[in-house]
């Protein structure tokens, strides 16, 4: 079984050649050790104490568990919970959704998230701060202090409803250029269109990601 930092970091030797387009990414969805470098790194949050649509919580994870998820991906038999909804404040005194997945979930995002981002990171521009590795508003700032003596104004902006709109068709098409992995995408797929329980009653995801 190959160690995951290594695994990662072969993907990611390819990242800043965009023309390199990736094959076989599915099968790294084998790999036990990366299910549990997915779990190191998401085990100690806050919110894996909430139990999602499957009535389960962090706590019933084992080695068993996770090599039944793995079969389940193998036979493509893997098929994504709703997401529970809820919603949490923000600044503006309104409500923002927020879909709570279930633990088994969150694992198989955790290790689909470590291979995009090998995949992508190092394509990104270097003006991009937000959601990587080494990178946030401090960086940001950093940047900004060093490259833009002489400003004075700065104007901030934001999309209204941007992930509750994500055309899941659009979203795909861009990852196919550089996954040619059926299974990876068809994956990806599922989990968009995955839906939602709120009031324990379904609905259906046409657009938008979780």
């Amino acid at each position: 079984m190959r160690n995951p930092v290594n695994l990662l970091s072969g993907l990611q030797n390819h990242s800043s050649d965009r023309s390199y387009v990736y094959e076989r990414l599915y099968r790294n969805l084998y790999n036990r050790d990366l299910f549990l470098l997915a779990y190191q790194n998401i085990y100690a949050n806050q919110g894996n104490m909430a139990k999602g649509t499957d009535g389960k919580i962090i706590d019933e994870m084992s080695l068993g568990r996770i090599d039944r998820l793995i079969d389940s991906l193998k036979d493509e038999s893997y098929q994504p919970q709703p997401s529970r909804r809820t919603y949490i404040p923000k600044k503006n005194g309104k409500m923002r959704p927020l879909g709570i997945p279930s633990f088994d979930d969150k694992l198989v995002q955790e290790a689909m998230r470590l291979i995009l981002e090998a995949v992508y990171d190092e394509s990104f521009a270097k003006t991009s701060h937000g959601f990587r590795p080494n990178h946030s508003c401090h960086t940001a700032l950093e940047q900004t202090r060093v490259s833009f003596t002489g400003v004075k104004w700065f104007v901030e902006g934001d999309i209204k409803g941007f992930f509750d709109n994500i055309d899941h068709n659009v979203m795909v098409e861009i990852l196919a250029k550089r996954i040619r992995d059926q299974r990876f995408l068809r994956l990806i797929r599922k989990f968009l269109r995955a839906g939602y329980m709120e009031n324990w009653i379904y609905h259906s995801t046409y657009s938008g990601t979780p």
